[in-house]
């Protein structure tokens, strides 16, 4: 919704002109000073002291934009003064041993007090002047305004008022809003989006986080030891181009001007995942690596206390700390779930009065929590949180990674190939978020309780049953495939650097690889023999084209950023193998399976030097293996021919669709039939081979399967 020119920050009063102290804000009627930090636009700035009754209370001193009387001084019903002198304030010097302690550490970071920059190298930064103003709904702007933000306020932070909360919709549109479309009540600050949507702002002060923030932040820069834009500079280089949940400019912005009013944990995150790249930077890798366990301890002991307040912070935090290769957290993903409905992160955004970078930023969070959620469901085969129903979230575009209009305009212009991985990286983000809900429909379709007894109740026609289902989802995910941007392919040149790509192709095999296992695993031995060894085939495929995948797989594919999904992806891949070991009518099929695992264990050690995560899945490789020691010895392919005869050649499908054959990229070949030269070595008595090699090595498409003769 536009809103009218922004009105004063403050209500005007006499002031004392005071001298600010250095590392104080320095903001005069929103005009930019170049060392400054944005100010909080519904907080008055540092330079303006509390009123009397404030100051008595030793409590912070708010007053709303328009107002006359500060919030506590309206609460009380009493006169809002500023008669009084301020008390001389004594500063206990400390050192040694007790400059260290709580204690000293409370006193010297108050509550009403900025954060203070820490002791971090931070380059010179020379005053330019200000680039044009990006004209947004909520005004032009040189600086960032986070208090103009719904979820990056820096003392007060945002929940959801749902339509059957105590808050009814029509009782709050009663209330008088003004000019920032807030409205203050004894409970909070109303603060309307939209004619629908509304938010209850409270204050950070009421929360244990708040007092203790400045001293995590100074535990976090501790633990990295000064070397925190060296890890910033690694993030954003490596993780944040697949990943850009972060407003990178705006971060980068306040970080060199020397604000540190971060959230720990999301700085912490961000520190815990550079250091998987920390022998790769000149400048540490000769260093001695930080104690990622102790980082990590922090991080996670922030995070929970940022729940009590939570923002859009909040929520990236725990995403960041969720890629971690070793983090597996099923509670953690819940609560991020929680938090992004606290904070409105289900609905769409796409009209509401806050400004448009904001509105991108939310988006690509929200999906991000999306995918969060429903790889987490499938990985822990357990039930996803995040409904359709209450999903409004507007599919990302283009526009939503946007940033200009944050208030940091003038930023460093990257050369064409900086260009060239920024894009790349928004469209494998945008090609992930598409995957995942194609997955979310195998899920929904094939694992659910309801499904799962759809099919026990259907019986000996369960297998049937399946195809029938599988066969619309198949078709977009092969769809899906087909429509991948040229950038985004496996073939496409890296230029000798770190690509994600590696992920998204891994989790599109694991998405077929879960549809297919569900099917192998309706089969009953006495399944009708064509549909039987098509459907097998099909799956057989699959293996092979997952695992020449992984095969191919380089250096920089193997060192760079992978989701944290991935750790799992791989093992599916040698589960999925071992499924159709176990399953095998035959000793010769058994054994060519068993082959296949073998060299697959071997592609994962080695590739585990340049990937370490790649030892989970080698170790779930040698439990699998553990567990067929018990397989019964299965019978020949000679024997069940002998006694059972050949099956009956296969007839086309009168639609002209089939199992068609597919290249070594997983696209299809149109017009081939796959199946039969395979049925036909298997009923010679032919041994099965490794690998596929050339270019019609790939896999089966499930598309049009088994019609009738299943």
């Amino acid at each position: 919704m536009p809103r009218p020119t922004p009105v004063p920050i403050a209500a005007a009063r006499p002031k004392k002109q005071h001298k600010p102290s250095p590392g104080k804000e320095n903001h005069v009627a929103g005009k930019p000073v170049s060392s400054t930090v944005g100010p909080v636009a519904n907080i008055r700035t540092r330079r303006e002291r509390p009123c009397d009754a404030c100051r008595r209370r030793k409590s912070r001193c708010v007053i709303h934009e328009g107002a006359v009387l500060c919030v506590l001084c309206e609460f009380h019903k009493q006169e809002c003064t500023f008669v009084q002198s301020p008390l001389p304030r004594k500063r206990k010097v400390v050192d040694g041993e007790k400059k260290d302690s709580p204690s000293a550490q409370k006193k010297r970071y108050p509550v009403d007090a900025e954060p203070p920059p820490l002791a971090l190298p931070t380059p010179t930064i020379t005053a330019t002047a200000p680039s044009p103003p990006h004209q947004s709904p909520l005004g032009s702007v040189h600086i960032p305004h986070l208090g103009e933000t719904l979820g990056l306020q820096r003392r007060q932070h945002s929940r959801y008022i749902g339509l059957s909360s105590p808050f009814d919709s029509l009782l709050v549109g009663l209330s008088h809003f003004d000019a920032r479309n807030e409205s203050p009540t004894d409970l909070g600050t109303l603060r309307r989006v939209n004619d629908h949507e509304c938010f209850i702002m409270l204050p950070d002060e009421n929360t244990h986080e708040y007092v203790d923030e400045a001293e995590t932040l100074a535990q976090v820069e501790q633990c990295v030891g000064g070397h925190g834009q060296a890890l910033l500079e690694l993030y954003f280089r490596i993780v944040h181009p697949s990943f850009p949940i972060i407003q990178k400019h705006l971060f980068i912005g306040r970080y060199r001007n020397g604000d540190r009013s971060f959230t720990p944990a999301l700085i912490a995150g961000m520190y815990i995942l550079a250091l998987n790249w920390w022998s790769l930077d000149p400048r540490l890798a000769h260093l001695p690596k930080p104690d990622i366990a102790r980082l990590e301890a922090i991080a996670m002991s922030s995070l929970s206390r940022s729940m009590e307040k939570p923002k859009l912070s909040t929520v990236q935090a725990g995403l960041l700390l969720l890629q971690r290769p070793e983090a597996d957290n099923w509670s953690l993903t819940t609560q991020l779930v929680a938090i992004g409905q606290e904070l409105g992160l289900h609905l769409d955004c796409s009209g509401w009065s806050i400004p448009m970078w904001e509105g991108g930023l939310r988006k690509r969070i929200a999906w991000a929590l999306y995918m969060q959620d429903k790889w987490s469901s499938l990985i822990h085969g357990r039930p996803s949180h995040i409904f359709s129903a209450n999903w409004a979230v507007q599919p990302i575009t283009d526009e939503d990674f946007k940033e200009e209009g944050d208030g940091y305009e003038t930023r460093a212009e990257e050369n064409e190939d900086e260009q060239e991985e920024i894009l790349r990286g928004q469209t494998l983000f945008a090609q992930m978020i598409g995957l995942t809900q194609i997955m979310a429909e195998v899920m929904d379709t094939f694992y659910t309780q309801v499904a799962i007894q759809d099919f026990k109740n259907a019986g000996k026609n369960s297998t049937q049953l399946i195809l029938q289902r599988a066969k619309p989802v198949q078709i977009k995910l092969r769809q899906w495939h087909e429509r991948l941007p040229a950038n985004v392919k496996m073939n496409a040149a890296t230029k000798s650097k770190f690509s994600s790509l590696g992920y998204l192709h891994l989790a599109y095999f694991a998405t077929e690889i879960t549809l297919h296992r569900r099917i192998v695993q309706s089969l009953a031995p006495d399944h009708d023999p064509y549909g039987f060894f098509m459907i097998r085939n099909a799956a057989k495929t699959r293996l092979i084209s997952a695992m020449d995948f992984v095969n191919r797989l380089r250096p920089e594919h193997l060192q760079s950023f992978w989701y944290f999904a991935s750790k799992i992806n791989f093992t599916l891949i040698g589960t999925f193998g071992s499924l159709l070991w176990v399953t095998a009518p035959a000793q010769e099929e058994a054994e060519f399976y068993k082959t296949r695992l073998r060299e697959y264990r071997w592609t994962l050690s080695v590739s585990s030097n340049r990937a370490q995560f790649l030892d989970y899945a080698v170790s779930m490789l040698d439990a699998s293996r553990g567990m067929l020691n018990n397989l019964a010895e299965k019978p020949s392919l000679a024997q069940q021919i002998s006694s059972a005869g050949v099956p009956a050649a296969p007839k086309r499908n009168p639609n002209g669709v089939g199992f068609q054959q597919n290249n070594g990229d997983g696209s299809p070949m149109e017009g081939q039939m796959y199946g039969s030269p395979e049925l036909r070595r298997m009923h010679s008595g032919e041994s099965f081979h490794g690998f596929c090699s050339g270019p019609n090595s790939g896999m089966n498409s499930l598309e049009g399967s088994v019609q009738g003769d299943a």
